[in-house]
């Protein structure tokens, strides 16, 4: 297992932080951030760090300070599997874990620090079909958990991660991309209202590797899930997609991370989310690192957000750091706005309702990520999902017009 990167402590380490000290030596690039597999070694959380500054600590402070239930999460999960996929339980010192990354913030220790055994997902050989794992029934308990999964060389596969019920979790999801593999991995968060998920990925992805991460909350009181995706060898490739949809009340959080370490690869990355009703806040903060052994990366980063209402707030911040002149491409773009009023006035004056013509843009704007997750059964599923938010809004809206009058 992974041990606490060496820094030094006046500028990096778990003492200057805990005292403040981070701040007079400030982390020059993402890559030299703190790591370390034990919760001891971070300091407490006062919400003022950057990593934190948006989010509602208080709402789950437990699984940051917190003793977590990291027991095996068996009787929770249910799976289907296609043909060449395997599940099984593996102990906290099996070879497999710690292989992708290792945690930067302190949720992220506590859940490796508690989690008595790991679910290991291992994709072989070319794998037709879905295989989804459903994760439910977890409860209001504070619980740990972390998951790895594995693609062999030369493999392919899609693996579904499904999440419903109630739920007061944080868990490390490691993805292993072996050299020439090509994998998806979809994560798909519809808890109950009240549920707080707070979830790190780690990925590495091997020689002419590609790997498909996605990212889909529509569902949960408080849903962080940060993906940190590492180039890490000649000719790998990866494709970060977010769909996300927020109701009033709720926070969803993203911090895709895409470390370019090895010459002549690849990165995309497109965040696309709603908001709707008060209180209805949403964080997307993107880092691109280009090392200074990345020649010939091509890298591109964007987060768009649609606002349905008032009192939503979306904040947006794509980070793009360059350390090496001789790549093809790089650039990054954010952008929140309302509804484009030429689109609507387009689709109105060919006889569609306002209301109708609202509804056409809002799934034709998040249907750019739907239709790239690569499952028609996952596609048709999130497209129904994403009309009952909508079909909501219409009931709300019809009811707030017939008590105004």
């Amino acid at each position: 297992m992974a041990e606490a990167t060496p820094a030094t402590p006046a500028q990096h380490g778990a003492q200057a932080h805990s005292d403040g000290g981070w701040a007079l030596v400030p982390v020059q690039t993402r890559s030299e951030r703190f790591t370390s597999t034990s919760v001891d070694d971070f300091g407490a959380v006062s919400g003022l760090e950057f990593e934190w500054k948006f989010a509602p600590v208080a709402r789950f402070s437990q699984l940051l300070s917190g003793t977590l239930d990291g027991s095996e999460l068996s009787g929770q999960i249910t799976s289907e599997l296609a043909d060449g996929v395997t599940l099984s339980w593996i102990d906290r010192d099996d070879a497999a874990i710690g292989g992708a990354g290792v945690p930067e913030e302190r949720a992220s220790a506590n859940a490796w620090s508690s989690f008595s055994r790991a679910l290991h997902i291992r994709v072989s050989g070319s794998v037709s079909g879905d295989s989804v794992v459903r994760v439910s029934g977890l409860g209001t308990e504070a619980r740990a958990a972390h998951t790895v999964i594995t693609a062999e060389p030369q493999s392919s596969g899609i693996v579904i991660l499904e999440h419903t019920g109630e739920a007061n979790l944080s868990e490390n999801v490691e993805i292993v991309v072996g050299d020439g593999a090509n994998l998806t991995v979809v994560t798909v968060q519809e808890w109950d209202d009240s549920a707080v998920h707070l979830a790190s990925h780690f990925a590495r992805i091997g020689r002419d590797a590609t790997l498909k991460h996605a990212i889909v909350s529509l569902g949960g009181g408080v849903v962080r899930v940060n993906p940190s995706l590492q180039l890490v060898e000649q000719g790998g490739s990866v494709e970060s997609l977010g769909l996300y949809f927020a109701d009033g009340g709720q926070y969803i959080e993203q911090r895709p991370y895409v470390n370019h370490v090895a010459a002549d690869t690849r990165s995309r990355v497109t965040f696309k989310g709603a908001l709707h009703g008060a209180g209805a806040h949403t964080v997307w903060v993107g880092d691109v690192l280009i090392g200074p052994h990345a020649d010939g990366t091509d890298s591109y980063e964007q987060n768009r957000n649609l606002v349905l209402s008032d009192g939503t707030r979306a904040d947006s911040i794509p980070n793009l750091e360059i350390e090496t002149g001789n790549i093809q491409g790089a650039g990054h773009a954010s952008s929140t706005g309302r509804f484009d009023d030429e689109q609507l006035f387009y689709l109105q004056s060919r006889g569609i309702s306002e209301e109708e013509a609202r509804r056409l843009v809002v799934q034709g704007f998040l249907a750019e990520i739907v239709q790239q997750l690569g499952s028609e059964a996952l596609e048709l599923r999130l497209t129904a999902a994403i009309e009952h938010e909508l079909a909501a809004i219409r009931a709300e809206s019809a009811t707030a017009a017939e008590s105004a009058e």
